[in-house]
């Protein structure tokens, strides 16, 4: 069979098992119409400058071939990573939006918790969502740099971890000139939209942090993380291909805090006024109870901490 079959017979096959095409041609690293270890060896070698086709291994698209390019390709194996991704460009600096698809979910203090569980993340209650994008990673220091002029970040020694050090109220004007700069409406995240990815929306399997039941696979948190912030996107992703969702830096969301209803509701913003706004995720300084899922915080808007940083949502 000619190899011009064979790419599309292994397309064709990969499209049915549910990756997209896309994805699958940039997996095969080695050029055998297939994602399989022998591509995760070729990104390693690549790593360790054993080949110089390294452009082909930067599966993630964050300019450099490394272990978050071997997480990419072990994912691809498992078909985790078929989601719609778009890719902007703002004064030089990318970033990538995965699209979510909407669908309804159990927020709060779902059974995979256990006793784990914090009394504002009861009751459950059902809440649906439309589709939306949220980011692929944390913002970083390098993308809000590019649209501030400035880095506000604590731990500075790297442009590829989380930005820090922002309050809430330091969000909103960063995204006010990122949609000036962009032409796009970028946004926070609502907490429900938040959760859902976090969960891994409707591919969701049920962890209890964000892609795993085992957090030293998704998080960088106090028992790991050496006291200090890390790369985005260095541990593994969760069903959505969603990096740092646990862990790393807490994360900002746009509602003001309230405790939770039992009604079911759809596309919930949260109150109109408050006193607090809510972060999500946990982060590099605190336990894993603080990573879950459900896992809810809040402080004020123009607090500003390093543990506080974002990931926007459209």
């Amino acid at each position: 069979m000619k190899k011009s079959y064979l790419k599309t017979f292994a397309l064709a096959a990969c499209m049915l098992l549910g990756l997209s095409a896309t994805a699958q041609v940039q997996g095969d690293i080695n050029g055998d119409n297939k994602v399989d270890i022998a591509d995760v060896n070729a990104v390693i070698n690549m790593m360790l400058g054993k080949s110089a086709q390294t452009a082909a291994g930067d599966i993630n698209g964050d300019g450099s071939v490394d272990i978050a390019d071997v997480n990419a390709v072990i994912n691809l194996m498992l078909g985790k990573t078929n989601q719609e991704v778009q890719t902007y460009t703002v004064n030089g600096v990318t970033f990538k939006m995965v699209a979510v698809e909407g669908g309804t979910f159990t927020m709060g203090a779902t059974a995979e918790q256990g006793n784990d569980v914090g009394s504002d993340e009861k009751p459950t209650h059902q809440v649906t969502l439309s589709s939306y994008y949220i980011g692929q990673t944390e913002v970083t220091q390098e993308l809000w740099q590019a649209v501030m002029g400035s880095n506000p970040s604590y731990f500075a020694d790297n442009l590829q971890r989380p930005v820090e050090t922002v309050s809430w109220e330091d969000c909103q004007t960063f995204i006010t000139k990122l949609n000036e700069l962009t032409g796009k409406t970028f946004r926070l995240p609502t907490e429900a939209e938040w959760e859902y990815a976090a969960r891994g929306g409707n591919k969701s399997q049920g962890y209890k942090y964000a892609g795993s039941n085992d957090i030293e696979e998704v998080a960088w948190w106090t028992s790991n993380s050496n006291t200090t912030t890390h790369l985005v996107a260095t541990k593994a992703p969760n069903e959505l291909g969603l990096y740092d969702m646990s862990g790393n830096v807490w994360e900002w969301c746009q509602d003001w805090f309230s405790n939770y209803s039992s009604d079911a509701q759809t596309n919930p913003t949260g109150p109109t006024s408050g006193t607090h706004h809510v972060t999500r995720g946990g982060c590099w300084s605190y336990y894993a109870w603080d990573c879950r899922v459900s896992r809810r915080n809040y402080n004020t808007p123009s607090l500003s901490s390093y543990y506080y940083g974002l990931r926007l949502a459209l």
